[in-house]
Parts: C-alpha cells; sequence; structure tokens
C-alpha cells in the first residue's frame, strides 16, 4: 500500500515540474492583450486546452475556459494519488469548485446574465474523458441550473442536492434584504464544516491542515470585514457575513469591525495572522485584490514547505492541489488586469508565487 502511494507521489512531484516558473509568469505579465497571454500558454502544460477552448470562444474567455478544464484534470490526478485513507478529505475540499459553481450562477441570475455570458467561468470537466470525478453537479445540471428563470428556482432546483436544504434556510433573509451574501455564507459554512468532519479521521496530517483551513477562514473573514467598512454596512449585517471555524471568533470581530483604525485591527490579530503590514499598505492603496495576495503568501510561507517536507502523506498531495490553485489565480489575474489596462509593475504585484 505504501510502495503505491510512494509510486503515485511520484508521478505528482513529477507533474509539479510543469507549473509555471516565476519568469514564465513575469513574461505573462509582458503581454500586450489576452490574445497574446493565450498565445504564450499554447507553449506550456495549458497548450491543448487552450486550443480546445479556442474552438468556440475567443480570449479572454478561451483562457477562462482553459484553466477551468485544467485545474479539473490536475485535482483529477491528485485524488488518484491520494492515500485511500484521505480520499474523502480530499474530494470534501475538492466541493469548494462546487461552491464556486453555486455562488456563480446565483449571481449571474440575479444579474439576469445569461448561460452564454456565464458558462466560460464554471470550473467543471467539459470535454475530458470521463473518469474519476469529484464534482458532485455534472456539467449538464450547471447547464440546466443556468436556464432557470430565477435565483428561486435555482435554489429549488439544488434540492436534490445536498447545497439545496442549506440554501432554502436563507431564502426568507434574501427576499427581505435582497443580499446575495447569505447564501455566500451559507455555503461555505457547509463547505467547511464537512471538510472539518472529513479532517477529522486522518493519519498524522489533520492538525496541519485544520490549521491551515482554520487560517484560510480568518482570511476570509478579515477581507469581509474590509469589504463591510467600505461599504458601510451595519454591525449586524457584517455578523451575517462572517464564516465559523476561523482563529479569530466572531466576538473579536466584530469588535475589530468597531475599530476607526485598520493598525488597530491588525494589532488584535497578530499573534494569528501577522497582517499589520499588508493593512497598512492597504490603507493607502485600498486594493483588496493586493491584500489578500499579501495575506496568502503569509499563509504560503507559513504553510507550504511544512506540507512538502512530509513527502508520503496526504499534506504533500494537497501541497499539489494548493499549487494548482495558485497558478489558476494567477493567469486570471493577469489576464484580466491587462484586459483591463492595469500597468505590468501592479500585475506583478499581485502575483502569487511558493
Amino acid at each position: 500500500m505504501q510502495s503505491s502511494y510512494a509510486s503515485s507521489s511520484g508521478v505528482l512531484r513529477v507533474l509539479s515540474l510543469q507549473f509555471l516558473s516565476k519568469n514564465q509568469l513575469t513574461d505573462l505579465a509582458k503581454s500586450k492583450d489576452s490574445a497574446e497571454i493565450a498565445q504564450r500558454l499554447e507553449s506550456t502544460w495549458y497548450g491543448s486546452d487552450i486550443e480546445a477552448a479556442e474552438a468556440t470562444y475567443k480570449p479572454p474567455e478561451s483562457i477562462e475556459i482553459a484553466v477551468n478544464r485544467h485545474l479539473v484534470y490536475v485535482n483529477r490526478v491528485a485524488l488518484q494519488a491520494a492515500p485511500v485513507f484521505g480520499k474523502d478529505a480530499l474530494r470534501a475540499y475538492l466541493s469548494k469548485w462546487d461552491i464556486e459553481n453555486i455562488e456563480l450562477i446565483i449571481a449571474a441570475k440575479s444579474l439576469g446574465r445569461t448561460l452564454e455570458q456565464t458558462e466560460a467561468f464554471l470550473v467543471s470537466a467539459r470535454n475530458i474523458p470521463v473518469g474519476l470525478s469529484f464534482n458532485t453537479i455534472p456539467l449538464s445540471e450547471l447547464h440546466n441550473l443556468l436556464q432557470q428563470p430565477d435565483v428561486e428556482t435555482v435554489i429549488n432546483y439544488l434540492v436534490k442536492y445536498g447545497y439545496g436544504a442549506v440554501l432554502l434556510q436563507q431564502l426568507g433573509e434574501f427576499r427581505k434584504s435582497g443580499d446575495l451574501g447569505v447564501f455566500t455564507v451559507a455555503l461555505q459554512n457547509y463547505y467547511y464544516a464537512k471538510l472539518f468532519q472529513e479532517l477529522r479521521f486522518l493519519q498524522g496530517d489533520e492538525g496541519l491542515l485544520r490549521e491551515y483551513f482554520r487560517t484560510e477562514i480568518t482570511k476570509r473573514n478579515v477581507l469581509n470585514l474590509l469589504k463591510a467598512k467600505e461599504s458601510n454596512v451595519s454591525r449586524e449585517t457584517f455578523a451575517k457575513h462572517l464564516i465559523e471555524g476561523g482563529l479569530v471568533n466572531q466576538a473579536s470581530l466584530l469588535d475589530a469591525y468597531g475599530s476607526p483604525d485598520l493598525g488597530e485591527v491588525g494589532k488584535r490579530f497578530e499573534q494569528t495572522f501577522p497582517m499589520t503590514e499588508p493593512l497598512e499598505k492597504y490603507k493607502q492603496s485600498h486594493d483588496l485584490t493586493e491584500l489578500e495576495v499579501s495575506l496568502d503568501r503569509i499563509m504560503v510561507a507559513k504553510f507550504v514547505p511544512k506540507f512538502r517536507s512530509l513527502a508520503i502523506s496526504l499534506t504533500s498531495v494537497f501541497s499539489f492541489v494548493l499549487q494548482a490553485e495558485f497558478e489558476r489565480q494567477n493567469i486570471r489575474r493577469i489576464t484580466y488586469a491587462r484586459q483591463y489596462g492595469m500597468t505590468e509593475e501592479y500585475i506583478r504585484s499581485i502575483i502569487l508565487t511558493g
């Protein structure tokens, strides 16, 4: 069993050599437009995905489809490589893409977007040959969801899946406030509760992984705090957008929300998440993307070397999966920053490497 897993782990190590280097990402940032980004990606392991996507779409949509399709392939390989005792935990983690797809579809219905305007952004297998799957909701069902007339019919359609019951509980609040955020928080709480439940049953990896995801929740809550302060929403409304299970409890987050000084907010969390310096920069720029990348860099520096140091373990598989996600984020950020005319210097500042 261990020999078989060691062989699978070796496959991931070999495959990881194809991740884009820092120089390749810098070259992408130099591209004059999204068409040139797509052209540069053709010479990487995204080549076949770009070619398939461009049969129907043009950049930047073709890039979106290509990176999403590639991510599904990479995640399937990781799931096959994971040790038997960790497959359920990895499946629970990868269900985040179901969550992202549902959030995207609900937002699209709220804004009156069509299937054609939304389909490119779905994370799904598309034309990848049928094999081991981690998605609960297949692409055909995602298309059916996009064809529903409004938010409420989407939620009712989802009752056949576990997510529907969670969303139905928030329907009354949505009808009163029109706030889509209540669905996002409900889905995230459902997702992390299931993930932490699966992480209880591992063989030595769960402590480090649980700490990582608790830190991830803390990051999300801090970003929600700053978005809420920028929008000047009430303390009660902000409280409804907090995700459970982070390193900082909800009472502390609500106290921080009342603080007029962001520096003070950073000091409150310094022991659990050293974010004072990124927050000071955010006070000047008010750029949430830069702040998120800065917080991600802190997490990568703290956790990823530890994940990689445990060669034959589930954490090394998670390290591979996370690196694939970081790469997807980088390509998408570079593509849309270039699409909106951002400078090369700015684009380099939002690239995450680790």
